[in-house]
């Protein structure tokens, strides 16, 4: 569907190619899960790089040990934070099993990796975007308030990724209770592990605010935009971090979804769910010289309509959570 050389096309052609290069896509997709838990059980290469497999295997690790850390933590062993290697890796095991967990892994690596491409060929700023700076310098105080939350924990996840890691308390709702079911379950069968595994449970749980999370924040900001989200549509105004969100709620699909569709083998995917979001032709190529800036759009793609791209996309399958 998407090639170097334009090419003019049908609209029911246009469907068609479309619907191919997504069922394609979703084929891609449907198998990162398996490959990636291969690969981070036995280190081989594969069509992974070894940046997405090491952070992949970072920000899991690093998940797990702060698990460890809360159980100690509860045992009165604030001070002790050398774990047994077999118990970091019975955590990490469980959730590298777990499809959800592993895909927004795969996603935060994909969209940091993203963020330094940019950084690196377009100048742009990975914590302070154009759209971020214009929100923090909005007369509305609330607005104000929540611009300057996000740009501080859009540093702290900067920081996070240039370090491997992911904060517990950045974990979308779902996926920290999967690494608490992981924690309780690695200590069944031990009466005193299971109560300090309890109390560490407790106090991850009261501490834990899902809507101050950094993608939280973004959500929330999005959709109060209203109207005026279509700005978060353009990466270059909006930043990578804004502009997957955006490109999620638009179109319908889970966010680490929208990540996963800026890698290759995605164009249809991506250009689909820019369209479903509602952008023009003109504003969907914009995107991809942005993005892919040696990848061009086919004559006709304007006869795609937003509802019917929206539609394709739901008719997709893919890994996140399944």
């Amino acid at each position: 569907m998407i090639e170097n050389a334009a090419q003019t096309m049908t609209g029911s052609a246009i469907e068609e190619v479309l619907a191919a290069e997504l069922a394609i896509g979703d084929a891609q997709i449907g198998s990162f899960g398996p490959i990636l838990r291969h690969l981070l059980a036995n280190d081989e290469r594969s069509v992974f790089s070894d940046e997405i497999v090491a952070r992949i295997r970072g920000m899991i690790g690093d998940v797990a040990r702060q698990l460890l850390d809360e159980v100690a933590i509860a045992a009165g062993q604030s001070d002790d934070r050398a774990h047994s290697l077999d118990d970091i890796e019975a955590l990490s095991s469980s959730l590298v099993a777990n499809p959800a967990f592993l895909a927004h892994c795969h996603a935060l690596a994909i969209e940091w990796q993203l963020t330094e491409r940019l950084q690196a060929r377009l100048a742009l700023d990975p914590v302070l975007s154009p759209l971020l700076q214009a929100l923090i310098a909005s007369p509305d105080a609330g607005t104000a308030a929540s611009a300057m939350a996000l740009l501080a924990s859009q540093s702290r996840f900067t920081q996070a990724q240039r370090r491997m890691q992911l904060p517990l308390g950045e974990l979308p709702g779902d996926l920290l209770h999967a690494g608490l079911v992981a924690l309780r379950n690695l200590a069944v069968g031990d009466a005193e592990a299971q109560g300090h595994a309890a109390a560490a449970e407790s106090a991850i749980r009261k501490g834990y605010d899902e809507g101050r999370t950094r993608l939280g924040l973004i959500a929330r900001i999005i959709t109060t935009m209203g109207g005026a989200a279509t700005a978060a549509l353009s990466v270059t105004h909006a930043g990578v971090a804004m502009f997957l969100t955006a490109l999620a709620l638009g179109s319908g699909q889970d966010r680490d979804i929208a990540a996963l569709a800026m890698g290759e083998g995605q164009m249809g995917r991506l250009a689909l769910a820019l369209c479903a979001a509602g952008l023009k032709p003109a504003a969907v190529a914009e995107q991809f010289v942005a993005l892919h800036p040696d990848v061009s759009l086919p004559e006709g793609f304007e006869q795609l309509g937003a509802d019917r791209a929206a539609g394709m996309l739901a008719q997709s399958s893919v890994y996140p959570g399944g």
